[in-house]
């Protein structure tokens, strides 16, 4: 059992943290939205459900990434939930924002790109946005959801991995 005590003068590991962290298994998702200059994307494992009544989900971000200006500002993006074949995509998306591979992308209802054969994809608005350490919290009202069948992408210690259905 490894343990890692705060020190209040340097604080937690970040690196270890993040190993800890990756003890909780999530699924998926890769966040797109529509710029100037196209359409643009991020996988995340942050996505999570906040309310059924309005219906609304959130996601984080990096305050210090190279993507962070494409969705802060997004009014409109689409939260997709990958499938298990959809792996090589999730990261694709991690190297390159715009690189969406063999995958066709349509238009959605509010104008951002949909990917295609994804488990599930929420439409969602911008409400709020929150302050979470070095990460902002995104809170976007769910406007539309489409949903299909299938195995899911899970990320375990660091590696992709099936979610049977």
């Amino acid at each position: 059992m490894m343990q890692c005590m705060l020190d209040e003068s340097i604080g937690i590991d970040p690196k270890v943290l993040r190993n800890s962290l990756g003890h909780f298994a999530t699924g998926v998702t890769i966040v797109t939205a529509q710029t100037e200059q196209g359409p643009v994307g991020i996988t995340v494992n942050s996505f999570a459900s906040v309310s059924l009544d309005p219906a609304l989900v959130l996601w984080s971000i990096d305050r210090n990434g190279s993507r962070y200006d494409m969705f802060r500002y997004a009014e409109h993006y689409a939260i997709h939930v990958l499938r298990a074949q959809q792996g090589d995509l999730a990261f694709k998306i991690v190297k390159n924002a715009r690189d969406f591979g063999d995958w066709d992308l349509v238009g959605g209802e509010y104008g951002v790109p949909i990917i295609p054969q994804c488990l599930a994809v929420f439409e969602c608005q911008q409400t709020e946005v929150y302050r979470g350490g070095d990460h902002d919290i995104i809170l976007g009202e769910v406007k539309t959801l489409r949903t299909f069948e299938g195995d899911g992408l899970g990320f375990f210690k660091g590696q992709m991995m099936t979610v049977k259905s």
